[in-house]
């Protein structure tokens, strides 16, 4: 009778135990961190250059052509690449609609936030910018002055009421939103285009951080809690770079190692500066995001994601270009008009973009987008390891139960909205 009751006892204290251990695995939602509440974000204001703009550069100067657009919307929306961009794959995840660029006097909404970003735009004003127009006036200072006068007159509208307080976000909105960013890319071509040396280059990036983190400030002093900062992509692996630089030494995947080298010196000292910036701002939930590795995930292996050789010597080949080893020629732009042998032609895309990493030779299709988002949306790639639905939260502490090397050794240890 006693040998019974043990067993059931130990059955007993079993399922106590399992049960424990499932609800521990429910809650985690594949991150290295334990969770117990998702995010509520209802809404994004994203800040940043080409890779999160969603039309505000063609509303401030000129429309993309075709096939910019062609795959998802079936039409040119300002995206740099044939279809969704990632801030459109963020917005999705939390079922809010895609963010209306903020320049744009056609059709905006603003309910759920929007999108201050512009292609080109740099952390520091750039000289280089009219005639050609290379780089962006609307620098990250920039930026940040529109959405502080963005809060103020949106209050405005919404006392006002009548239609176009329906397209406001609420007051509420501003403190409880999700703040992405992704900028600093154009600021290292700045260098590289004026023919500085690697050295020079590096030796501009602690003014960039120090701006970066200077406007995260600002926006946080307006009412920001949750953020969620991309550093820089592989420049060296970009068809644009490795046209440019045809005797760059290439590393094992065959990106430009230098140019490589410059994006991860940028992203080694913006992680340095969030990690102390957590520290003076201890409200804040700061997600830096590791995009650099994310992306080069995909020159590494682009089988295994889904990028098939067809021939070309993928990833490196873009889907929308003409010319050369990598098909980009900055004289035959996509969607341009080109002269071939006397006959006028549209550079075109390629037959199935979801089979390229890269579109236009310096953005990536949205098969990538997809791919690189399905990434870092679990925490893999963040520090603190926490996923995007959970950026809400703060507060971690050091554990001391081994982990891989991939991890941050990181365990939230409480929830605050």
């Amino acid at each position: 009778m006693k040998l019974f009751m043990s067993q059931i006892e130990f059955l007993r204290h079993m399922t106590l135990f399992v049960s424990f251990i499932v609800l521990i695995l429910l809650c985690s939602n594949t991150s290295p961190i334990f969770a117990t509440k998702s995010c509520d974000f209802p809404a994004i204001f994203n800040f940043g250059s080409s890779n999160v703009d969603t039309g505000g550069s063609a509303a401030a100067f000129e429309a993309l052509p075709l096939p910019y657009g062609e795959t998802y919307f079936n039409r040119s929306t300002g995206r740099y690449s044939d279809g969704r961009i990632i801030i459109d794959f963020i917005a999705q995840s939390f079922g809010l609609p895609y963010l209306s660029p903020y320049l744009n006097s056609l059709g905006s909404n603003f309910t759920h936030g929007a999108n201050f970003a512009i292609a080109g735009s740099t952390i520091i004003n750039s000289d280089n910018i009219l005639p050609e127009r290379r780089f962006s006036p609307f620098s990250f200072i920039i930026q940040y002055k529109q959405f502080r006068d963005f809060i103020p007159n949106t209050k405005f509208i919404r006392d006002q009421g009548g239609v176009f307080a329906t397209l406001m976000p609420k007051e509420d909105y501003f403190s409880k939103a999700l703040y992405t960013f992704d900028i600093g890319q154009c600021d290292l071509a700045v260098g590289l285009g004026n023919n500085a040396t690697i050295e020079q280059v590096n030796a501009t990036v602690p003014d960039l951080v120090n701006e970066f983190i200077e406007n995260i400030k600002n926006i946080y002093n307006l009412g920001a809690k949750a953020f969620w900062i991309h550093n820089t992509g592989p420049h060296g692996c970009l068809p644009i770079t490795l046209t440019n630089n045809p005797s760059a030494i290439k590393d094992r995947y065959g990106c430009a190692k230098q140019f490589n080298e410059i994006s991860q010196y940028f992203n080694l000292k913006l992680k340095e500066a969030l990690t102390q910036l957590r520290q003076n701002l201890p409200l804040a939930a700061i997600t830096y995001v590791d995009i650099y590795s994310a992306k080069y995930l995909l020159f590494q292996n682009p089988k295994k994601y889904g990028f098939i050789n067809t021939g070309f010597e993928l990833p490196f080949v873009t889907c929308c270009g003409y010319g050369g080893k990598h098909n980009w020629n900055i004289n035959n732009k996509c969607g341009e008009f080109i002269n071939i042998n006397g006959t006028k032609h549209v550079v075109s895309s390629c037959k199935n973009p979801s089979t390229r990493v890269i579109w236009d030779g310096g953005h990536y299709t949205e098969a990538a987008n997809k791919v690189i988002f399905d990434k870092i949306s679990t925490g893999a790639f963040t520090d603190p390891p926490i996923p995007l639905n959970m950026a809400c939260h703060r507060k971690f502490e050091k554990t001391d139960t081994p982990r891989s090397s991939s991890d941050n050794h990181l365990e939230m240890t409480s929830f605050v909205n």
